[in-house]
């Protein structure tokens, strides 16, 4: 198993310092989300290939690695200039992947729940012009409902997947997302089995205690969606059942910590996201024996990542 960081709340770092402050933070992986000066959010990649070069002797400096590759486009939406243009932009963040040496790229179904079969006859049409580039690249693909995206419910993610049929396509399960996705955890993993390959790990709360008023917007009925990307103990994930069900099922694929919302902190919460994923994966069965997934953190890091979490 890859235990990857999403390093979102260290974009700031320049690029080439990223790869030691990850190490630094205890992670041999990364999980490459958008950032303004390498693949930024929903705009074509402003890499260039003396980038890509200098980045992957960075990453070998620090003996760190990319997990896999996250892009974020307008695939899947309903104008269809737009979709053009995220189809092209996704041609070339490939090239990037390709260029980085990495296999494996992960990203959302986007478009629109309430243009729901416009937007997935738009995903269709984007894949049958990708598909074929990520097969021919031997890139693996994985997908994830979004909270408003065409597809939010897990179940019918996982359908979804099945339905591409490709070998390449697979579903990735986003713990924060999980009272958008219908709820059930345990029921989507075990729904998705060996599609299962690719899992991201943060806390939030559930939008739809309190009667559906815990949250309060107006105007009233408004559709907006909302979740946290917390540490672990914020929110009101079942860690049991979430790491439970994992082990259950043997999950040896890429687990990403992607907590978002302690950029005054994002180190000391780093640090503590990977040692509650180290302490919950320990006696894995079917892990043991296996190479070290990571760098160990001394005590002392430990206890400073637990003391500054944050929790309550």
């Amino acid at each position: 198993m890859k235990i990857a960081l999403d390093p979102y709340m260290l974009r700031h770092v320049p690029l080439l310092e990223l790869p030691q402050t990850v190490a630094d933070l205890g992670y041999e992986y990364i999980e490459l989300s958008p950032r303004p000066d390498l693949i930024p959010f929903f705009v074509h990649p402003r890499a260039n290939r003396q980038t890509v070069a200098d980045f992957r002797k960075a990453l070998d400096r620090a003996g760190v690695e990319i997990a896999t590759v996250l892009p974020l486009y307008r695939w899947a939406g309903p104008d269809e200039d737009e979709r053009q243009a995220a189809v092209r932009y996704w041609k070339r963040a490939i090239e990037i992947t390709v260029e980085l040496g990495v296999q494996v790229m992960n990203t959302e179904f986007n478009g629109r729940p309430e243009a729901q079969p416009e937007s997935e006859a738009q995903f269709w049409r984007s894949l049958e012009e990708l598909l074929p580039i990520f097969e021919r690249e031997g890139i693996q693909l994985r997908l994830e409902p979004h909270p408003d995206d065409f597809i939010e419910d897990g179940r019918l993610a996982v359908d979804m997947v099945r339905g591409i049929n490709s070998p390449n396509v697979s579903f990735l399960y986003c713990a924060p997302h999980t009272f958008h996705m219908g709820g059930d955890m345990a029921g989507i993993m075990e729904y998705a089995g060996d599609l299962l390959t690719h899992v991201h790990v943060a806390d939030t709360f559930d939008h739809r205690a309190s009667s559906g008023l815990r949250y309060i917007v107006n105007p009233p009925g408004s559709t907006c969606r909302i979740h946290q990307h917390l540490d672990i103990g914020q929110g009101e994930v079942d860690w049991d059942v979430f790491f439970g069900t994992l082990e259950r099922l043997e999950f040896d694929g890429i687990m990403t910590s992607c907590v978002f919302a302690w950029e005054e902190r994002a180190r000391e919460s780093s640090r503590f996201m990977r040692e509650e994923i180290d302490r919950h994966t320990r006696g894995w069965a079917h892990l043991r024996g296996a190479a070290p997934v990571g760098h160990a953190l001394d005590d002392d890091a430990a206890l400073d990542g637990h003391a500054l979490s944050g929790r309550r």
